[in-house]
């Protein structure tokens, strides 16, 4: 019997040139290639490490709507928890790895792109903004990270040695794993959200996947 294919499956295939434009931007490129600009490597550790501050309230407000909005024995709640306390750990590595590379945090200035992501990831900490839209937000933050730094460790890339363990970080198995449990508590509330939700979830797929591109393109040398 054919699978089903679920409503994020359907907006892949949709919307296919904006994924790739975001999973496979030229920064990842550069990364995989072994030919990086190191100060645009330095800048992007910096502007996310604002961004990662600024992503715990929001996966904490989707915390809140998963209690609120899902089933015990769906474990949304769970998922969702593992993933914000990795967050105490990931905000120390970018201190770890600021020091390693010389990069002054408490020195850098949040660039438009940053600013603008980080406002938007603010404004889906409302409680008007449901539970179908926001776990489709952070479904597709997570995957674009694991599937970008994923493709750094295929086989055949030339990725630094220096830059493996950013790589890892994200491209990991594990973090792969954790991605699709957050897809899978996507597609299940799509599965039951109204026409107009599902028009809203897919909005925000596709915005999100448009920060994203302009965050590569910041680090990228953009502004």
């Amino acid at each position: 019997m054919e699978a089903k294919i679920t409503v994020t499956e359907t907006w892949l295939r949709k919307h296919r040139l904006l994924h790739v434009g975001a999973t496979r931007h030229p920064f990842i490129h550069r990364i995989r290639d072994g030919n990086i600009d190191i100060p645009a490597f330095k800048t992007w550790l910096g502007q996310d490490y604002i961004f990662v501050r600024a992503f715990v309230p929001f996966v904490a407000s989707v915390l809140t709507k998963a209690w609120k909005g899902s089933n015990d024995g769906d474990n949304d709640v769970e998922v969702i928890l593992g993933g914000m306390a990795a967050l105490n750990d990931e905000i120390s590595w970018f201190k770890k790895e600021a020091s390693k590379w010389d990069v002054q945090l408490s020195n850098t200035v949040p660039q438009k792109a940053n600013q603008e992501y980080c406002r938007f990831l603010e404004s889906l900490t409302s409680p008007e903004v449901e539970y179908t839209v926001a776990i489709v937000a952070f479904w597709v933050i997570e995957t674009v990270y694991q599937e970008s730094f994923a493709h750094c460790l295929e086989d055949g890339s030339k990725t630094p040695p220096e830059l493996k363990e950013t790589c890892q970080r994200w491209g990991n198995e594990g973090f792969g794993e954790y991605c699709n449990s957050l897809r899978k508590i996507a597609d299940r509330q799509l599965e039951k959200a109204s026409d107009d939700a599902i028009s809203k979830a897919e909005a925000m797929f596709l915005q999100v996947l448009e920060y994203e591109v302009d965050f590569w393109n910041m680090s990228h040398g953009g502004i």
